[in-house]
Parts: structure tokens; sequence; C-alpha cells
């Protein structure tokens, strides 16, 4: 029996030492993400404009394309175009209204003038698949890959049960974290735009993509509508430019010595 303890006592020692001999290295690395979309044909892109909606304190066209525009002169190979933003909403009005053989006016009744809801967008998203039109801008604009959409960004509010940390001290003094249950009102926005990836030398529609990101704060607590967009949009961008370009993911490997 003494034996056979001290064999383990031994095993264990080693095993000590072993661990304590051991060098633990943290690698860099990088992964490589394969774009959606193959863009090598294009040298230049233009970021025309969205169809937008949702408040009035954030102009989601103008700010959007803003935005993208920035990101892709300093992640993006291709040549960014800066042009004024297209006024998508009254060129989609104006071929509503060609294609009805109607009034303007009359045609505009059909589409809502103020866009709150993502029921208001329908009335103005065919002119995404108007082939001679999206040709015709990238005749001007010497057939780029354009990038356009629609935009919605609103406010939303939300009551509920939510899990929250907090603190508790026992009869010694001691401190410890416990979550906590509790009915909590919160308001916020939500970023809901929609990218769509045009041919400027065909006009078709290259792809399209849909996302959704929100944010909320608790119900006494104030947040500018803009900073709001920008934060939301931070998360965002990097899905937008994976599908243009190719992205690394960076992490690290544990290497043993």
């Amino acid at each position: 029996m003494t034996a056979r303890l001290a064999r383990i006592l031994c095993s264990i020692a080693a095993v000590a030492m072993t661990a304590a001999c051991t060098n633990y290295y943290e690698i860099p690395i990088e992964t490589p993400i394969r774009p959606k979309l193959d863009v090598s044909a294009f040298q230049r892109v233009l970021v025309a404009g969205f169809i937008s909606g949702g408040t009035e304190d954030v102009d989601g066209n103008l700010e959007t394309t803003r935005l993208l525009r920035s990101q892709l002169r300093t992640k993006s190979e291709m040549r960014v175009i800066d042009t004024d933003v297209l006024p998508l909403m009254d060129v989609a009005s104006e071929t509503r209204a060609t294609s009805e053989n109607a009034q303007p006016n009359e045609a505009q009744g059909t589409a809502p003038g103020v866009i709150k809801e993502d029921a208001d967008l329908e009335p103005y998203e065919h002119v995404f698949a108007d082939v001679e039109y999206w040709k015709r801008i990238g005749e001007e604009y010497q057939q780029p890959l354009i990038v356009t959409g629609t935009v919605m960004f609103a406010p939303q509010a939300r009551s509920g049960i939510v899990q929250r940390d907090q603190e508790v001290y026992d009869s010694f003094g001691r401190r410890r974290v416990v979550p906590v249950r509790t009915y909590m009102e919160r308001k916020g926005f939500v970023l809901k735009p929609r990218f769509i990836f045009i041919d400027g030398r065909t006009g078709t529609v290259l792809h399209s993509e849909n996302f959704r990101e929100e944010i909320l704060y608790n119900a006494n607590q104030t947040s500018p509508a803009l900073s709001s967009y920008f934060e939301l949009m931070d998360r965002l961008i990097p899905s937008f430019l994976s599908t243009l370009s190719s992205q690394k993911i960076k992490g690290t490997r544990v290497l043993l010595q």
C-alpha cells in the first residue's frame, strides 16, 4: 500500500513539474472570408442613394450614402464615385405615373409622401427593377457597380421581464452578484437596411441582402437618434463589406512549449 501511494505521489509531482515548465503562447491569426459577390469586373462603385424612412430625426438616405462611401474608400479596391445622391423616391413616383398612364399627382396618391412603416416602402420598390433606368445611370458613370436599396430607421418601445445583475451583501459585508428578473420599459431604435447591388453595365440586380439591428435603452435614458443610427450601422458595416471584398477575422491560438 505504501509503495502504491508513493507511485501516485510521484506521478502527481511529475505532472506538476511538467505543468510548471510549460510555456503558453498566444499567436494572433487571421482567417480570410471570401466575398459573397464577385466584383472583379468593376473598377468603380457608385453608392447611388436609398429610399428611406422611419423617422425624420435622421436622413437615412443621405447618412447611409455618406457612410458607405467613406467605408468603401478605405476598404475597397474600387474607386468610389462622388456625386449627388439620387432622388429615388421621385424617380419611383415618376416611373409609376408613366407605367399607369396617369398624371404624376394621381400616381402619387398611391404612394405615401412620408415613409413610416415597412409597408410604405412597397410602392417605391419597383424602381430597383427598372433595368433601363439603372443602365442609363451606369452609362453616365462609366458602368460601375451600383449600390442602392432601402433603409428603415425607426424608434421603438418594448416592455417585459429582463434579467440584470445586482450587487448584494451578506451580514458579514461580503459582496456577491446575483441575477434579478424585473419588469422594465425600454425604448430605442431599430435599423433595417436592404442593400441592393446592380450591374451598371446591364442595369440588372446582381445581389440583395437584408439586415436588422436594434438597440434598446432604459425608458428614462435619452439617446440622440443620430448616435444610435451610427452605433447600429457599425454592427452592419462588416457584413456589408464582406459582400464586396474578402475580409479577415482576427483571433488567437494558444501554443504550448
